[in-house]
Formats: structure tokens, sequence, C-alpha cells
């Protein structure tokens, strides 16, 4: 035989083989078979065709089938993989309920795991209590002052909320509105920082967890740190406040005191320029009196002597200003 035809033929038959174990996976059907689980070979190559990976479901069926969970049943797990769900952790997670003694049935796990959340993680945190520390909470007592209050909270997954339950962030924004409002109905801010487990009754006894994945087991307050004084700086604000406005309002009437001085001095102004007219008239009016023979010489000589002792009496009238000479220093 040609060399070249045997090397072909070797080839072929290599790549026949692992073709053969791909689809007809005999290794991992004798794995089952030694640890227990019964499943044909038959199924094997259908998971394959199914685009199921074998070992997935194989090593899941061995470790229920070890941890004593014989319920679990090769077409749930087909089932589960297939919808997109993590066939490991499930599995992790029954066979941790089991041995933790919480009641956690296959069709709730993979519901929780379908959902979103880490069914395993879950389990694992309804065993050890988780505690989150929440952001600073800012809050204000009756007497004005602020404070700045740091609390830790320990809860522990509720297995039965974890489908459609709020998560962590909403635990957080009710124990934060119920340090806002512990606070907020303290007559003091001493009182506060005298008893600070008075908050943490009062937020627990408000039942924060209710429609929540956790189950709150305590609320401890870590730290409270005192901030500004807000209610002197909302008085010093009030006072600048009543400031504007009463400047506000003095330069309103100052506006309307010029307003009325402006409109006196154009009154003034007219009446004067009524005056000049009437005066204007006056040797018009004596022009024609001599004309017609209403006024003689006499008469108007009269008037001028009446005139000039007027205008005599009232420079005698106005006052005198007059400022002493500065004395010489000697």
């Amino acid at each position: 035989m040609d060399p070249t035809t045997l090397i072909f033929l070797i080839v072929g038959a290599v790549v026949a083989l692992c073709i053969l174990l791909y689809y007809v996976p005999i290794v991992l059907w004798f794995s089952a078979i030694v640890s227990g689980v019964h499943i044909s070979l038959v199924q094997l190559v259908l998971m394959r065709i199914r685009k199921v990976p074998p070992s997935i479901i194989v090593q899941a069926m061995i470790e229920a089938h070890k941890a004593g969970l014989e319920k679990i049943r090769r077409d749930e797990l087909e089932a589960h993989y297939l919808a997109g769900g993590h066939v490991k952790n499930v599995v992790h997670a029954l066979v941790s309920a089991n041995k933790a003694n919480i009641n956690l049935s296959f069709q709730m796990a993979t519901a929780i795991d379908l959902a979103g959340r880490d069914v395993f993680q879950a389990v694992q945190m309804s065993v050890n209590p988780k505690v989150i520390d929440t952001p600073p909470v800012t809050a204000v007592a009756k007497d004005g002052i602020q404070l700045i209050a740091k609390a830790r909270v320990t809860v522990r997954a509720n297995i039965k909320q974890l489908v459609g339950g709020a998560g962590e962030e909403t635990v957080l924004a009710r124990v934060g509105e119920g340090i806002v409002s512990s606070i907020g109905s303290s007559d003091s801010h001493k009182t506060v920082l005298e008893n600070p487990d008075s908050i943490s009754r009062v937020v627990l006894e408000k039942g924060l967890d209710a429609g929540t994945a956790f189950e709150i087991l305590s609320i401890d307050i870590a730290d409270i740190d005192i901030g500004k004084n807000i209610g002197a700086v909302l008085q010093m604000d009030q006072a600048n406040a009543d400031k504007n406005i009463a400047q506000a309002k003095a330069e309103e009437r100052r506006a309307m005191a010029v307003a009325l001085e402006q409109e006196m001095k154009a009154k003034a102004q007219e009446a004067r320029a009524k005056v000049i007219e009437a005066e204007a008239e006056v040797p018009r009016a004596m022009a024609e009196a001599f004309r017609s023979g209403n006024l003689g010489i006499m008469d108007y000589a009269r008037y001028q002597n009446l005139q000039a002792d007027t205008s005599m009496r009232e420079s005698i009238a106005k006052p005198t200003s007059s400022t002493p000479a500065p004395q010489q220093q000697k």
C-alpha cells in the first residue's frame, strides 16, 4: 500500500473516532454509571443533537445523587438549561439548602435563577447573614442641628420573596428614610447623641423589610457626626430676606418722594411761568390805560413808589448770611 494512502487512512480514522466520541460520550456515560446515575447512552447522543452539553447535565445529576437529592430529573435539568438558566448554580443551591435544612424546591430554585438572581448566593445569605453599610444619611433635629448618621444593616435572604421582591437598594432607601424620620422627630440633637439605639428601635418597628427579598435582623448605628446649624442658617437667610424687602420698600418710598418732588418742581415752574406771563401783560395794560386816559402821570408815579417800597421791605426782611472772620493765631 502506498504510504501516502496509509497516512490518509490513519488520519481519517482518527477524525472519525473523535467525531464518534464527541457525539457518543462513552467516557461520560461510564462515569455516570460508576457514580450510580442511570442514564442511557442514547440520551447523551440526543443531548448533543439538542445542543445541550452532556457534561453539565451529567455532573449536576451526579452531584445531586451524591447529596441525596433523588427527585431531580434529567429532562428538568435540560429544560432549565435550554431556558437560559445556570444548572450548576441551581444544583449547588439545592445541595446547600438541603444540608442547612432550608425548604427549597427545584421549581423555586429554577424560578429564582431565571429571575436573574444568584440562587446559590441567596442560600448562602440565608445561612450567613449579610451586613450592608448605608451611605451617610443627613437629617435635622427639631433644634435645627444637622446630624450625619451611618448605619449597618444585617439582613438575611428571604427565599420565598426572592422572586418579585425588592433588592438592596430598596432596603437602604427605607432605612435612610427611617433614620431621617427618627432624627427629625427628636426634640434635641443631644438626645440622639446620647441614645443612638433609639433610632434602631424606631426604624425596626416600621417593618422596612416588607415586600423585599431580605429579612432585616438588626440595624446598628455605626457613627453620628454633627453637621451645620441649619436653624441658625435659616434664621440668617430669613433676616437677609427681610432686610432686602425693607430696602426694596425704602427704595420704593424714595422713588415716590423723588417723583413727587419733581412733580412739585414742575408745578412751581408752571406757576412761575404764569406769573412771568402775567407780569409781561402789566406794561401792556398800563400803556393801554395811558392811551385810554384811565391812568395818569401821578397814578403811575405812586405805582412806582409803591413798587420801590415793596422791594425795599423785601430786601430788609431777607436774612443776611455773614460769617465771622477767622481769628489769627498768635
